[in-house]
């Protein structure tokens, strides 16, 4: 892959520079700009990171958490360029490319959960078991009055499409096409950034959560996006790889989310500081190899002993806080060193892995994740809230998705489908509209099973339970 290729200025409709054009933005400065001024960015503030619908002021939401992965993919970006330009020495990599990559990985941050649905992962979870359930229940009426099965007329990676729905899958679809505010072509960004939030360069016929190669772990398009897709890949250079920005992007992620789940939980009174270092010690390694993540412990007990020379009021506090800080500095070092010591393999799309892999923050994010399954995830309130998020979501696609699979056909629509569908955003049944304009009918009922994915994904999490509430007579 090369460089000037990867960091693909262009975009899906081509813009052309007005002359006299006082505008000194790069285009990626241009994305930036775009994204924060949207709607879609700015429902992330309503949408769930690991505590659904709290109240708290402190507590993360996805807008949070994007601005943090955001600045560390920034922080990533400028680190990884200084290495490439001062040590690897590549002499493709032009000096003006340290901008940019920090550009395209910072709006990269911003975007990279905008797809998501309302309640987090667990939303995704009830989306795709949804699908698997009743996909094969459903019926269509035909031009003949013939029924028939919906999993007869979609073909493979249409009905896997659903079976693997993803959010990252999604943000594809939000930025390119269902954020319409000029076009149908969403935000119009470049194609450099679209390549580095596309995770997964596979479709949902190749997802193999068994391979060694993580690039295969998920879908990264739909069969309605394939185009765009192959598009993207083409002008990129990537020829079925990952863009390598993805591997910071992901590192970026991984920083974020570990760390902000620990702190969540302690501000949440679901961990105490004692109960954190016990955790930790549990699974400190038997080997010398573990010398970093005990020294990491020392380091938390430290700031625990200094918050009480200090005289504040919850050392405890003060010690997580700060340790935090630390433990996000040290897994940005690691991160760094990994893309340096697997530029080749990263650049020759052989690398596989997450930065993290094979490095001792490896162990630490790990660690990390494991107490926050434990002490938060697997908590009572957030259990309780899973449980009413999987009934709002499932009660919802039980009345969109059989009004959506004869919606705009012949056949005349019940009354309660025909307001049902009446919900559903005039933009993305625009969307709808022009994508499905000379598609076969087989398309064309896929891209009406789309407009309900497309609908309910847009949610917030307080929409998506409103709605419920006075489609039940609850308010």
């Amino acid at each position: 892959m090369e460089w000037n290729k990867l960091l693909c200025g262009d975009r899906i409709r081509p813009i052309v520079k007005r002359e006299g054009s006082q505008d000194l933005r790069s285009e990626f400065e241009k994305d930036y700009h775009r994204i924060i001024g949207s709607a879609s960015f700015r429902r992330l503030q309503d949408k769930t990171q690991v505590f659904p619908l709290d109240q708290s002021d402190f507590v993360r939401t996805r807008l949070t958490h994007s601005l943090e992965v955001s600045s560390f993919c920034k922080s990533l970006g400028q680190n990884i360029a200084r290495k490439i330009l001062s040590e690897i020495k590549d002499e493709s990599f032009e000096p003006s490319y340290q901008q940019d990559i920090c550009d395209i990985l910072q709006c990269a941050g911003l975007l990279h959960d905008i797809g998501n649905p309302p309640f987090g992962h667990f939303g995704e979870t009830v989306i795709r078991e949804w699908f698997k359930e009743n996909l094969p229940k459903l019926e269509y009426v035909d031009a003949n009055s013939t029924f028939r099965k919906l999993t007869d007329i979609l073909n493979p990676q249409m009905q896997n499409d659903f079976y693997n729905f993803e959010g990252n899958t999604q943000a594809l679809r939000v930025v390119t096409k269902l954020h319409y505010l000029v076009d149908e072509h969403g935000m119009n960004l470049t194609k450099a950034l679209l390549a580095t939030i596309i995770k997964y360069p596979v479709s949902s016929l190749d997802v193999d959560k068994k391979s060694a190669d993580i690039c295969c772990h998920k879908m990264g398009y739909y069969y309605a996006d394939r185009d765009l897709f192959r598009d993207i890949e083409y002008s990129c250079g990537l020829n079925g790889r990952r863009h390598p920005l993805t591997y910071i992007l992901e590192a970026a992620d991984d920083i974020a989310y570990r760390t902000a789940d620990i702190e969540d939980s302690y501000k949440k009174g679901r961990i105490s500081f004692d109960m954190l270092v016990r955790e930790l010690e549990q699974r400190c390694l038997k080997d010398q190899s573990d010398s970093g993540y005990r020294s990491l412990i020392e380091s938390l007990k430290y700031r625990y002993e200094k918050g009480i020379e200090r005289g504040v009021s919850d050392p405890g506090e003060y010690a997580v806080q700060n340790w935090i800080v630390a433990v996000q500095g040290k897994l940005i070092y690691l991160a760094t060193e990994s893309f340096a010591g697997h530029y080749k393999e990263i650049m020759d799309g052989s690398f596989g892995q997450e930065l993290l892999e094979g490095t001792e923050g490896k162990h630490i994010v790990d660690a990390l994740g494991a107490i926050a399954v434990k002490y938060a995830f697997n908590s009572e309130p957030i259990l309780k809230i899973e449980v009413s998020a999987d009934q709002i979501l499932t009660y919802l696609l039980d009345r969109l998705v059989p009004a959506a699979v004869h919606y705009d056909t012949d056949v005349k629509l019940r009354p309660i489908d025909s307001r049902m569908i009446s919900f559903i955003s005039e933009n993305y049944k625009t969307i709808y509209h022009i994508y499905s304009q000379g598609k076969s009918e087989d398309e064309k009922l896929y891209l009406r099973l789309l407009l309900v994915t497309d609908y309910v994904c847009g949610m917030t999490d307080s929409y998506a339970k409103r709605l419920y509430q006075e489609l039940n007579g609850l308010i």
